[in-house]
């Protein structure tokens, strides 16, 4: 088992090496983070995507913020994640610090189930090119870059545009994501077994610009309009990963439809918009 903790706090180090130890007196090989400093009787593998290769469970005492840092760890192995919650509200966390022991128990007795959850893909485009990909468990933001300014957006659902704001960025989440950042913005508590893709504008300068919530086949896409009164934008995949953009898209098909009756029935704004229909291209975007 892989064991990772939140190096800033002690009584994260300190659980990691009472979990460390059991696991070992139990029969248990136990790999741990290079610097994180769990004690003797593991191995030290560098934090990479190799780290949680062949392990069975990724076990993380930390706040949410860690629990995220090690899906980055575990995703490229599949293998399954369960959190200690030593943070502050710990939605992502199965256990909370008096249930550390119990956890360990049912984890040598492999007395857990797997319980899977959505995650979004992320393309981002320039002209129409491909410049960079990624992936997030719980959203992927599109936000302005300078505090004095906004961006100004045109969204859009399964190639067709919805709606236009001026607005400081839009979360695009999962329901694992919908108790974090998308919360904070006005959007919806989703159960994890439900499924769907919402996107939440933040703070937008629109009489339209609610929470919506969209089948987890569908395209979501943000796209930027230049103009003299706009700042740059960035990409964020769960608070975490950054890269400086021109277009964001989250991969999926679905219809178009449903998006075009939208516009037309509450007369949402969408001049500007630049995006390719399904057929003119003959494929999804």
């Amino acid at each position: 088992m892989l064991v990772t903790a939140h190096t800033g706090r002690e009584n994260a180090l300190r659980s990691a090496r009472l979990v460390t130890r059991r696991l070992t007196e139990a029969g248990i090989a136990v790999r741990t983070i290079a610097g994180e400093n769990s004690g003797p009787g593991a191995e030290e593998v560098p934090a990479s995507a190799e780290a949680a290769e062949g392990a069975e469970l990724v076990i993380v005492l930390g706040g949410d913020g860690s629990l995220l840092r090690a899906a980055e760890l575990s995703r490229p192995a599949q293998v399954p994640l369960i959190g200690v919650n030593l943070g502050h509200v710990g939605f992502l966390a199965e256990a909370e610090p008096d249930g550390l022991a119990d956890l360990v128990e049912r984890a040598v007795a492999r007395q857990y189930t797997v319980e899977e959850r959505m995650t979004v893909d992320v393309t981002v485009r320039s002209n129409g090119s491909a410049i960079a990909t990624g992936w997030a468990l719980n959203e992927a933001t599109v936000e302005k870059a300078a505090r004095e300014r906004v961006i100004d957006v045109i969204t859009e659902v399964d190639g067709r545009p919805l709606s236009r704001w001026g607005c400081d960025g839009v979360v695009c989440s999962t329901p694992t994501g919908s108790t974090a950042y998308a919360f904070s913005a006005g959007g919806p508590v989703v159960w994890p077994e439900v499924e769907a893709l919402l996107m939440v504008p933040i703070s937008a300068h629109a009489l339209f610009a609610p929470p919506m919530m969209v089948s987890p086949q569908s395209v979501l896409a943000v796209e930027l309009i230049a103009g003299h009164e706009t700042s740059g934008a960035v990409l964020w995949c769960d608070g975490r990963r950054k890269v400086d953009l021109l277009l964001a898209r989250l991969q999926g098909p679905g219809p178009a439809g449903f998006t075009d009756r939208l516009v037309a029935k509450f007369g949402l704004p969408v001049a500007g918009w630049r995006g390719r229909t399904w057929e003119d291209t003959g494929k999804h975007a």
